[in-house]
């Protein structure tokens, strides 16, 4: 039976969109699933303030009289002006191991990129950095964070027949955590704190924490904004992400850090790692969603490195360094024995060297495709 490619005018269409990949990731060992309410506010204008500057249209493909797949179009718009590309980004793709639907969800979003005028396409990429990006092409045995990626083997190879080629790698580690924090590290921090005159922010409380979002937003536009891939948030973007992301984290395991002016200058977010309670959530918070991830907050053996920015005028200056170190202080506390890095691209170098001084693994690797027309 041939491939009907649909796409999502209404609230159902959207609704069988988002389901797909818990029906194709059903029983599967290693897939997090997100929480689908943040899915569905996610694809939508009304919950969404990333389509006030981005264009997005999204399709489901049928085989044999089930959903087979699916593929969402996005023009980033602020993203094609930073970069003078008008490119297409391909984002939330997926489907069964079967090239027919592949190469017909590609196919459809590639007319429509062709339609608005672009000459290329990429990704998988999000509305922004802060969205589902990449495709998961190593590491298929070792469960993803909750900000990483899961795909089954066979993408790649489905990217691959349909003409796309490497445009972007994203390497993750996992890092064994000493029992202490060496002597030398602790005399270099305090070193560096006390010739700058820095101040590092601790909490406590979760509104405390919340109410330094905004800045730590801020700091990420201008840490990141060189970015393979990154756009600046507008002010309402920044505030959907703080509602979907601050209200989970376990505040002693976030650390910012101030010049003697008080302006923020780094920050690093983790979080004990909610893998495994997301899976038992299955998608939903209520009604054991919620008391598995606050289970999974009080006793971690596993942490995940969320995000960590720096200042360009005070990176290569030690602040990262402090950051970790106080963070490792928790870890400590808690007793954490492995940390899992989120993605970092390939290219930065200063980044992955500096995890390589652990005891590591590289065991994950993500990448965004391209083709042009």
């Amino acid at each position: 039976m041939s491939v009907t490619i649909k796409a999502c005018e209404s609230a159902n269409d959207l609704k069988a969109f988002v389901q797909f990949p818990y029906d194709l990731y059903k029983n599967n060992s290693y897939w997090v699933p997100p929480i689908k309410s943040d899915e569905t506010k996610a694809v939508q204008a009304a919950t969404n303030p990333a389509f006030e500057s981005c264009d997005a249209k999204f399709w489901i493909a049928e085989k044999d009289g089930k959903v087979a797949g699916r593929v969402a179009g996005i023009i980033n718009k602020a993203y094609n002006e930073k970069t003078g590309e008008q490119m297409c980004r391909v984002s939330r793709l997926e489907f069964i191991d079967d090239k027919e639907v592949s190469k017909a969800l590609l196919d459809t979003v590639e007319a429509w990129a062709k339609e608005k005028g672009m000459i290329g396409i990429h990704g998988p990429l999000g509305f922004t950095n802060l969205d589902h990006q990449a495709i998961l092409i190593e590491g298929f045995d070792h469960l993803p964070s909750i900000a990483s990626e899961y795909h089954l083997p066979y993408y790649k190879e489905h990217m691959e027949a349909a003409a796309y080629e490497k445009e972007m790698d994203w390497v993750e580690f996992r890092l064994k955590l000493e029992k202490e924090i060496p002597e030398k590290a602790l005399k270099l921090n305090d070193m560096i704190q006390r010739r700058y005159n820095l101040n590092v922010i601790h909490f406590t409380d979760r509104a405390a924490m919340k109410a330094q979002a905004p800045r730590v937003l801020n700091l990420l536009n201008t840490a990141f904004g060189e970015l393979f891939s990154f756009v600046s948030m507008s002010e309402k973007l920044q505030h959907f992400y703080i509602d979907k992301y601050f209200e989970i984290l376990n505040p002693e395991f976030v650390k910012l850090i101030e010049d003697k002016d008080n302006n923020l200058i780094g920050f690093i977010i983790s979080l004990p790692s909610l893998s495994e309670a997301m899976q038992k959530a299955k998608g939903s918070l209520f009604p054991l969603g919620w008391y598995h991830i606050t289970q999974a907050l009080k006793k971690p053996k596993v942490v995940d490195l969320l995000l960590t920015g720096i200042h360009p005028d005070w990176q290569a200056q030690g602040v990262s360094a402090i950051l970790i170190t106080e963070l490792q202080k928790v870890m400590q506390k808690y007793g954490v024995e492995y940390v899992e890095t989120t993605g970092m691209i390939e290219t930065n170098e200063k980044a992955i060297n500096h995890w390589k001084n652990y005891d590591h693994i590289q065991h994950k690797r993500k990448r965004c495709f391209k083709k042009m027309f």
